[in-house]
């Protein structure tokens, strides 16, 4: 750990002693109201829906279908605060390296703070170089748009693909996908991640190269998966444009930092467009790497995007933690990781422009911390990084809705929907707000088995009907899915995650399990391709897959 950082938190995190203390007074807590029913806890206290409800930027929170009590509430708050939490969050908001392991800032906040801020990395303000990238990628997305932007036969470009993979492709995808109501539909938007042939052959079936554009998005622009695709995407545009190597520099552009490789490319560097390495992959979706998503829905709109962020980086900056929307969302995640034991968080968008939000989470919160050590290298006390996964309503409620309610494991779930809709038919909104208000009904109290006897429900199949209830859930309401909310509903559980981290003292912004995978990949790849039987010094079981894999190549 740095000695600055280190000094200012010697009071808070790496004291164990005050963390500890609170820490036994929450699992002592815990045994006292495991038991308790949300029927009880509503029954007790009428006011209990209105009163643990918190509502900021125009987004409304409520958490009181929890299993906690204000003295919950109380003692998770006090954790946070003895963890260190807002020093934490100061130190990442000064610009100071908090991603430990990497000796890196951690400042995706700077990409999306207004022209009249100022933000210091090693002495210098970043945010004058923020804005000059994002007035490159306007004015090159406006010519775009407009058709001022030609390829190399003259024709304007009607297709963007976007050639990433990790936060260079989930973030796009998931932005493009959410905002897709405010996208231009006279344009073709697809997106290449896997290093599957199968990718990037559908993303470009049916295209014509000369109304294409490739987006190639790698810092270093050697990524294995990414530079494999973009050579692979190069050699079909030229196929298709008659083999000109010209053509390159009006279909394809970079967001990279490598000006050398980009060039090499074939790309000119005056349109490639630089992020820093104080942008974590995960985080990237407001840098550069968000340029197919601001070719997609327009400059303003990318702006309002970047204002929901900021927005909601502010309020968790400076709002007291019993009122802060991410702060209150990471004590309710850690309270059932740590203390019931659930191993998983359902996110559950009751918006179809929101399909792709579970999978774009899932990297946010578990690359973040699915960590083992702290950040002096010691290992956990306890559990860290939930799974996160879900699907939009009402789709799962006819497929895994059956777990979360009768199931053995307690699934908590965040539910997200809005109060009106972007392309309103009929009822169809109104049916699809009910379910969002049922279902959290139907998991917190259930239906016992007295009242399905008063119901005359056969005696045979009243156990098979019965709903234990007393599953949590949170309700995330906003006006309508707009650039500006779904900024603030990324910004909301990036800073959810940070909170986690705090407590947990992990470092939440470096990712060293993606690493050893990578490494064995590329000493294996010249066993696969090697014409001589290469010699194998792995373990017999992966001896055996390369050998099986060799001879079945050789029978094609």
């Amino acid at each position: 750990m740095t000695k600055d950082i280190a000094v200012r938190t010697a009071t808070a995190a790496n004291n164990p002693a005050p963390r500890l203390q609170v820490w036994r007074e929450l699992e002592a807590h815990f045994e006292k109201i495991k038991d308790l029913h949300l029927r009880q806890l509503f029954a007790d206290d009428p006011k209990r829906g209105e009163r643990l409800s918190a509502e900021a930027l125009g987004l409304h929170l409520d958490y009181s279908k929890n299993r906690i009590t204000d003295e919950t509430l109380s003692l998770l708050t006090k954790l946070a605060h003895v963890s260190g939490l807002q020093e934490r969050i100061d130190a990442m908001f000064r610009g100071e390296k908090i991603n430990l392991t990497e000796k890196r800032a951690v400042l995706h906040t700077a990409l999306r703070a207004p022209r009249n801020f100022s933000v210091l990395v090693d002495g210098e303000d970043v945010v004058p170089k923020v804005h000059a990238v994002l007035d490159r990628m306007g004015a090159f997305a406006t010519r775009v748009r407009t058709g001022e932007w030609k390829g190399h036969t003259g024709k304007r470009i009607r297709n963007v693909i976007n050639v990433g993979i990790g936060g260079s492709d989930l973030g796009p995808v998931m932005a493009y996908e959410a905002l897709k109501h405010y996208s231009d539909r006279g344009m073709t938007f697809r997106f290449v991640s896997n290093i599957d042939s199968t990718d990037l052959a559908e993303a470009v079936r049916e295209l014509d190269p000369a109304e294409t554009m490739f987006v190639i998005s790698s810092k270093t622009f050697t990524t294995l998966e990414t530079m494999t695709n973009a050579r692979s995407a190069r050699a079909w545009l030229l196929a298709g444009l008659g083999g000109d190597e010209k053509s390159v520099a009006k279909h394809f552009v970079a967001v990279s930092t490598n000006a050398s490789e980009v060039s090499k490319f074939g790309i000119d560097t005056a349109n490639m467009f630089e992020f820093w390495d104080w942008v974590g992959g995960r985080y990237s979706m407001s840098s550069a790497i968000g340029l197919s998503t601001m070719v997609a829905i327009g400059p303003d709109n990318f702006q309002a995007m970047l204002s929901g962020l900021h927005q909601m980086d502010e309020h968790f900056r400076t709002t007291p933690f019993e009122h802060n929307l991410p702060v209150l969302m990471g004590l309710l995640a850690l309270w059932y990781n740590d203390f019931f034991g659930a191993q998983t968080v359902a996110v559950l968008p009751y918006e179809q422009y929101l399909k792709r939000f579970p999978a774009y989470l899932q990297q946010l919160t578990m690359e973040s911390n699915g960590k083992h050590v702290t950040v002096d290298g010691k290992r956990v006390a306890q559990p860290t990084g939930p799974i996160y996964w879900g699907e939009p309503g009402t789709n799962g409620q006819h497929s895994f809705y059956q777990l979360i309610h009768q199931g053995t494991r307690l699934v908590p779930c965040d539910f997200i929907a809005f109060c009106q809709p972007l392309n309103p038919i009929g009822r169809h909104h109104d049916m699809l707000f009910a379910n969002v208000c049922a279902q959290t009904e139907a998991l917190a109290f259930g239906k016992t088995l007295k009242e399905l006897k008063a119901e005359d429900t056969p005696e045979w199949l009243a156990p098979h009907r019965v709903f234990e209830g007393n599953r949590p859930s949170n309700t995330i309401l906003a006006e309508r899915l707009t650039p500006e909310t779904l900024g603030k509903l990324v910004a909301l559980y990036e800073q959810s995650v940070f909170t986690q981290g705090a407590i947990w003292n992990i470092d939440s912004f470096d990712q060293w399990g993606v690493e050893l995978g990578k490494v064995l990949a590329q000493a294996i790849i010249p066993e696969l391709e090697s014409k001589a039987d290469p010699k194998l010094s792995h373990d017999s079981s992966t001896n055996n897959l390369i050998s099986y894999y060799r001879k079945s190549k050789e029978t094609v």
